[in-house]
C-alpha cells in the first residue's frame, strides 16, 4: 500500500495551498433560534465530495485492508474520530473518517486537502498531533494519526488538583512554542483553544499535543486574511473586524494563559455576540481574585499578549523570551487558589455540555420545538422559581420514564450551573430569556435515549 505521499514545502505539492481563504462565516450562531423557512423549488445538488473525481488527488491504499477501525472516539462537523488498529503491527492510533457527501462545496473539498498537506508540513515537531497516512475510498476520507490517550489539558490539570504559575508557564511555552514553529513554517492555526491540546499518555511527564489543524491556513509576510474563522472565547479583535494575520493566534494564546492563571476567560457575555462586543471593547480584569495574588510579570505578559492593535502584540517568539515563561524563570512556584481549579472544571463542563448540544441538535430550531421546550422547563421547575434544582431534574426525569443514575444527572447539573441550582452564570450559552433552551435541548435528548 501507499500511504497518501508527505507533502513537500515547495508551492508543486500535490495538495494545492488555497489561494483565497473562503468567505463564509464559520462560527455558528448562538443568539436567537430562528424559524425554519422552506426552500422554494431550491434543486438538489450532489455535494462536491461525491462528485469529483477524487478528494486527496492521489492513489491511496485500501484503509479496511491494513487498519481495523474500532470504537468511537469523537464527533466534528464533518468527521468522526475511531480507534484503529494497523493489522500489520497492532499499533493503536486515531482514524479521523470524513464523510464525502459532507463535503459540499468545493470549499469544503479544498479545506480537508490542506488540513492533511498541512499536517504533513509539521511533521516532526514534539508537540504537533503526526499523521500516519491519509486515504480514500468510495464514501470517504480517513486520516490517519496518532493516538493520543492522556486525555483534554483541563481535565488533566484539575485532575492533578494541585497547580501553580511554574506550571502555567510551562504549558504556555509549549503552547506558544507550536505557536512559532507553525508560523516559521508559514502556518496560521486559526483555532487555538485548550480542547486542541491532548496528552499523549496518562504519565505525570506526558507530552501535550496540538491537534485539529482543519481551520488552519497557508500564509505569506505581509498576507491579511478576511474570513471568521475560531472560537468565540479565543477569536482575535482583528479576526471579527476581518483583516488579520498570524499574530490572531497569539492573541489566542493569551486567552488560554488568562484562563489558566484564572479559570475564566478574559471576555465573557451571556451571548455570542456579547463575547464578540467584550473581545473588541471589554477592559482585561486584573482586580478580583484570583488576580492581586498572581506574580506581576505573568500580568505584564498577559497585558501584551492581549493588546487588541496586532502591530503592538508580542509575537510567539517574544512571548517565548519573556521572563515569565522562560526555563527557571521568574514564574514562582508556589500553588494557585483552589477557586481556580472549581472555575476551570466548570468552564471546562460547559464547553463539553455546548459540543453535546451542537451535535445532537440541528444548527436551528423552529418556534415550535422552542414552544416545546419552554413547556418543559415549566415543567420540570415545579416551584415556578426560574431555577431547577437537583431534586426537580431528577423528578423531572423520572416522570418522563428516563433510567439515569444520579451521577449522569449531578454532572449534567454541574455542566450548566452554578452550585445545586440551573441558573445565570457567566458561562451561560443560552440566550437572556432564560436558561432553559441549551438545558432542555439535552433533557429531551437524555429522555430519548433512555426510553
Amino acid at each position: 500500500m501507499d500511504e497518501a505521499q508527505a507533502t513537500t514545502k515547495e508551492p508543486g505539492s500535490p495538495l494545492p495551498v488555497q489561494n483565497k481563504p473562503p468567505e463564509q462565516m464559520t462560527i455558528p450562531k448562538e443568539e436567537q433560534p430562528t424559524k425554519h423557512k422552506k426552500p422554494h423549488q431550491i434543486k438538489r445538488v450532489s455535494s462536491a465530495g461525491l462528485r469529483i473525481e477524487s478528494v486527496l488527488q492521489t492513489k491511496t491504499g485500501n484503509f479496511k485492508e491494513f487498519f481495523i477501525l474500532g470504537r468511537k472516539l469523537g464527533q466534528g462537523q464533518f468527521g468522526t474520530t475511531f480507534l484503529c488498529v494497523e493489522k500489520a503491527t497492532r499499533k493503536e492510533y486515531a482514524c479521523k473518517s470524513i464523510a464525502k457527501r459532507k463535503l459540499v462545496t468545493d470549499e469544503d473539498v479544498e479545506d480537508v486537502r490542506r488540513e492533511i498537506q498541512i499536517m504533513h508540513h509539521l511533521t516532526g515537531h514534539p508537540n504537533v498531533i503526526s499523521i500516519k497516512g491519509a486515504y480514500e475510498d468510495a464514501v470517504a476520507v480517513h486520516v490517519v494519526m496518532e493516538l493520543c490517550k492522556g486525555g483534554e489539558l483541563f481535565d488533566r490539570i484539575i485532575q492533578r488538583g494541585h497547580y501553580t504559575e511554574r506550571k502555567a508557564a510551562e504549558l504556555t511555552r509549549t503552547i506558544v512554542g507550536v505557536v512559532e514553529a507553525c508560523h516559521s513554517l508559514g502556518v496560521m492555526h486559526r483555532d487555538l483553544k485548550p480542547e486542541n491540546f491532548l496528552l499523549v499518555n496518562e504519565e505525570e511527564d506526558s507530552l501535550l499535543k496540538t491537534i485539529d489543524f482543519g481551520l488552519s491556513v497557508f500564509f505569506k509576510p505581509g498576507e491579511k486574511f478576511t474570513d471568521v474563522v475560531g472560537s468565540p472565547y479565543y477569536v482575535a479583535p482583528e479576526v471579527l473586524r476581518k483583516r488579520y494575520g498570524p499574530e490572531a493566534d497569539v492573541w489566542s494564546a493569551g486567552v488560554i494563559l488568562y484562563i489558566l492563571l484564572s479559570g475564566v476567560p478574559p471576555f465573557w457575555a451571556e451571548t455570542e455576540q456579547g463575547i464578540f462586543e467584550q473581545v473588541l471593547h471589554g477592559d482585561l480584569d486584573f482586580s478580583t481574585d484570583p488576580w492581586p495574588s498572581i506574580s506581576e510579570s505573568a500580568k505584564d505578559l498577559v497585558r501584551r499578549m492581549l493588546v487588541r492593535d496586532p502591530r503592538r502584540r508580542l509575537t510567539a517568539h517574544e512571548v517565548l523570551c519573556h521572563p515569565w515563561v522562560q526555563v527557571d524563570g521568574v514564574a514562582p512556584d508556589k500553588p494557585l487558589d483552589s477557586a481556580v481549579l472549581s472555575r476551570l472544571k466548570q468552564f471546562s463542563a460547559m464547553n463539553k455540555l455546548k459540543k453535546m448540544a451542537l451535535i445532537v441538535i440541528a444548527e436551528n430550531l423552529s418556534e415550535e420545538e422552542i414552544a416545546g421546550l419552554k413547556e418543559m422547563f415549566k415543567m420540570i421547575d415545579t416551584d415556578n422559581s426560574g431555577q431547577i434544582t437537583f431534586e426537580e431534574l431528577k423528578a423531572g426525569l423520572k416522570r418522563v420514564g428516563a433510567n439515569l443514575k444520579e451521577s449522569e444527572i449531578y454532572d449534567l447539573m454541574q455542566a450548566v450551573s452554578i452550585g445545586n441550582t440551573m441558573s445565570v452564570s457567566p458561562f451561560k450559552l443560552c440566550n437572556s430569556k432564560g436558561c432553559s433552551f441549551l438545558v432542555m435541548i439535552l433533557f429531551n435528548q437524555l429522555t430519548k435515549r433512555s426510553t
